[in-house]
């Protein structure tokens, strides 16, 4: 599942592939700004580790989890 996250100020945005569930992600995001925390952590399918401050936030999309299609498509 693809994540893309902007962060205010910044002409890019923070584009990633993760193997949690979307259900996960959106625990994890709207626990951190009920809760008031200066930080949400993410952590990639590769392994890698993001630490985004909820202050900077200005979207975060979130992508289904589809599967891939095999073959050809008539």
């Amino acid at each position: 599942m693809e994540i893309r996250i902007g962060i205010a100020n910044t002409g890019r945005e923070l584009s990633f592939e993760t193997n949690e569930p979307a259900a996960d992600v959106k625990k994890s995001i709207a626990d951190a700004l009920d809760a008031g925390a200066t930080h949400v952590t993410f952590s990639d399918s590769k392994g890698n580790s993001y630490i985004v401050p909820t202050a900077g936030l200005a979207y975060i999309e979130i992508g289904t989890e589809e599967s891939r299609r095999v073959g050809f498509v008539a």
